[in-house]
């Protein structure tokens, strides 16, 4: 690999003899790694120095600014009569994106939640209670577990499930846009990384997961999307959610994917492998917000889709392990995983075991990202 004719090499490995070059006189500035994670040294300077020297950018925008042109967009998009339905799920993304809507079009907002039997425990309860005390418009709360569950009924593979799972959330949309007149569109609070991990960008760019918000959408959609929240990172959305005056604790709840506990199950999705897994996330989420620690930036319970023999008193068991999964990020595009002390392991490891039957083995993932992901699944 070259650089082009007139081109200047600016940056190079052991491994890549182009790793960045400029071209000046036709405005070419080239790198072929990610500044904008938090594993690249000098990344932000890197950009900084791009948008203000190369760009001469004034480097003057706010994330208030980001409000009014979001709210500018919107109302080109939407016109002056048109209806938007909002996926609420009660965190930061979706809030984020009801509320600048909100600011956008009043009224003609219809936040709906659907509760598709997938959440953590006491979740969808403590998302109505939220909305209730911070929010104008009223969140019509669906709960379509059976439907969710029925329809993954026998399902194992991954992208199946996303897909699955995509679907049914837009029928159950379709369903109650009937009873919005002229619902046109559909509000979801995609981020940039969804998109890039979903789709992919440019023509080498690989499809890493698809989000049931992005990748796992039907090609026939009866309702356009609204994805006010598309070019920002998880930590620039956070901001956004102070900026909006939303309470801190729902600013600051930790990521939980759209799909919920069904990509965290490894393997068919069963009513009692739920009960589980939900009994056990608590046990492990309560732990280490208890921990001596800085707390991880996500912190979960993954239920693998093997049993392995074990003993408890004077029986032999045959029981699920437990995958333990905590993780430190800005951006969700890279991770390390987060060393909690050995005592909370231990603490979570005889809770989880004496308190939820059918698993009796705990484990812990020290995989970063890459090469793993943050979710299994």
């Amino acid at each position: 690999m070259t650089v082009p004719r007139g081109a200047r090499l600016t940056a190079h490995t052991d491994a890549t003899r182009v790793a960045a070059f400029e071209y000046p006189k036709k405005n070419i500035y080239a790198v072929q790694f990610h500044p904008e994670v938090s594993h690249t040294p000098w990344g932000i300077d890197l950009l900084r120095n791009f948008v203000k020297d190369a760009c001469q950018a004034s480097g003057d925008w706010t994330m208030g600014n980001f409000i009014e042109q979001s709210i500018e967009n919107i109302r080109l998009q939407v016109g002056e009569a048109g209806e938007v339905i909002c996926a609420v799920s009660g965190g930061v993304d979706s809030l984020c994106t009801a509320a600048i809507i909100d600011r956008a079009i009043g009224h003609r907002l219809h936040p709906i939640f659907v509760d598709h039997g997938f959440l953590r425990m006491d979740e969808g309860d403590k998302v109505v209670e939220a909305w209730k005390g911070h929010f104008k418009s009223r969140l019509v709360r669906v709960r379509a577990g059976k439907q969710f569950l029925d329809a993954l009924k026998g399902v194992s593979d991954p992208e199946r499930k996303r897909k699955i799972i995509g679907r049914e959330f837009i029928r159950v949309f379709e369903a109650e846009s009937r009873k919005v007149r002229d619902a046109a569109y559909l509000a979801q609070g995609t981020l940039y990384p969804d998109v890039i991990e979903s789709s992919g960008i440019g023509m080498h760019a690989h499809v890493i997961k698809s989000h049931h918000n992005v990748g796992g959408l039907p090609k026939r959609m009866k309702l356009s999307l609204v994805e006010p929240l598309r070019d920002l990172f998880k930590d620039e959305v956070r901001r956004l959610g102070l900026e909006l005056e939303l309470p801190r604790p729902m600013v600051y709840r930790q990521p939980f994917p759209g799909p919920g506990l069904a990509i965290r199950i490894i393997g068919e999705i069963t009513a009692e492998r739920l009960r589980i897994l939900r009994q056990a996330d608590r046990i492990v989420r309560d732990e280490i917000e208890m921990a001596e620690m800085e707390r991880p930036w996500q912190y979960f319970a993954v239920l693998p889709a093997v049993k392995s023999v074990g003993v408890m008193g004077d029986q032999r068991t045959y029981g699920y392990p437990l995958v333990i999964r905590a993780v430190s990020s800005e951006d969700a595009m890279t991770a390390d995983w987060s060393k909690i002390p050995y005592k909370n392991l231990e603490k979570i490891s005889s809770r989880v075991i004496g308190e939820v039957p059918g698993i009796n083995r705990v484990c812990l993932d020290i995989t970063s990202k890459p090469p793993g992901t943050i979710e299994w699944e």
